[in-house]
């Protein structure tokens, strides 16, 4: 099936990790000087998947997590959001289950993040074969997943069975630097994951990097999307976006908001996407609905439990002007 058919279709299996966030409390407390923080679910592919199925859709997540107490946590959490966790598998031995804590105060904002011997790099190939792809219309994954080995080879394998079958294959950029071996390593194998997805989203900063200079990004922005008719959506923060699809590049603004923190706003804007093109929306509504999710987002402690509902981001377009570009 097509891209735009598989998204209608509006059943996600999603690759990448889940973790635990803890969050400062009250809103506006530094982490070194708080007393209390609160957890949830975090992680960017288990937030997209908590983003899709809080607005309608059915998503179920890949991933390993550690047999212990906060990977069953983040299992926890996934079926509280109405995740499908078939896929979830727990690893022993050392390797760990990743752990953000952060704050809800935008000014020096700081997001301490552990990923050492990550539990979600140890899924592997051959666990690919397992999943039953014929119960899904699209894959999705966060280009944290490739960072690391067998994980890296294990989604390059999905992504050759979900092309064996007509799934289309949507690719969120996710750069993180400290998750990969060398800036070499990760242009390369990003740019492998770019040429063999059918949809890019990503930020100016993570094609320029790609492109080798951010001043490169649009133009290799640009490229991907001519070149096998991909979707390419070019996310410029408080600049708006450019979509890129079928020859046309169509511009939308964001949605001013007073920002609490700077993370989530990517997978919010994932999930409202998708959600909205699968719920029959045009393409530039459907980036105009996702920049209301992430706007929404980021003025709200927390990343899973901060993604709107239906009734809250359409309660909020309602109520709320886009700023042009």
């Amino acid at each position: 099936m097509n891209l735009i058919d598989g998204i209608k279709g509006n059943k996600f299996v999603v690759f990448g990790r889940a973790g635990m966030d803890m969050f400062a409390e009250p809103m506006g407390t530094k982490s070194e000087f708080a007393e209390s923080f609160r957890s949830d679910l975090g992680g960017s592919s288990a937030n997209i998947c908590a983003g899709l199925c809080k607005l309608g859709s059915v998503a179920s997540l890949v991933t390993s997590v550690s047999d212990d107490a906060v990977g069953r946590f983040c299992i926890n959490r996934l079926n509280y959001y109405g995740v499908g966790t078939e896929y979830v598998k727990s690893v022993t031995g050392e390797f760990r289950t990743s752990l953000a804590i952060y704050e809800s105060c935008i000014d020096h904002f700081q997001n301490v993040i552990y990923r050492n011997g990550a539990a979600d790099f140890e899924v592997k190939p051959s666990e690919m074969d397992e999943v039953d792809y014929s119960q899904f219309t699209a894959l999705i994954t966060a280009g944290t997943v490739f960072a690391g080995q067998p994980s890296r080879d294990a989604t390059f394998r999905a992504f050759q069975n979900a092309r064996a079958r007509g799934i289309p294959v949507i690719f969120d950029i996710d750069y993180r630097p400290y998750s990969w071996p060398s800036p070499q390593v990760a242009s390369e194998v990003l740019s492998r994951a770019g040429e063999e997805s059918d949809m890019i989203v990503g930020n100016d900063e993570e094609f320029g990097f790609m492109a080798g200079g951010v001043d490169k990004g649009l133009n290799k922005a640009r490229d991907l999307a001519s070149a096998g008719n991909r979707l390419v959506i070019y996310k410029m923060g408080e600049e708006g976006a450019i979509t890129l699809y079928n020859n046309d590049e169509i511009k939308t603004g964001i949605f001013p908001t007073q920002a609490i923190k700077p993370v989530g706003a990517g997978d919010s804007f994932m999930a409202g996407l998708l959600s909205s093109l699968a719920s029959g929306y045009d393409l530039k509504d459907s980036v105009i609905r996702g920049s209301a999710c992430a706007a929404i987002v980021v003025s709200l402690p927390g990343c899973a439990p901060a993604m709107p509902d239906e009734d809250q981001l359409n309660n909020f377009i309602n109520n709320s002007l886009i700023k042009d570009l």
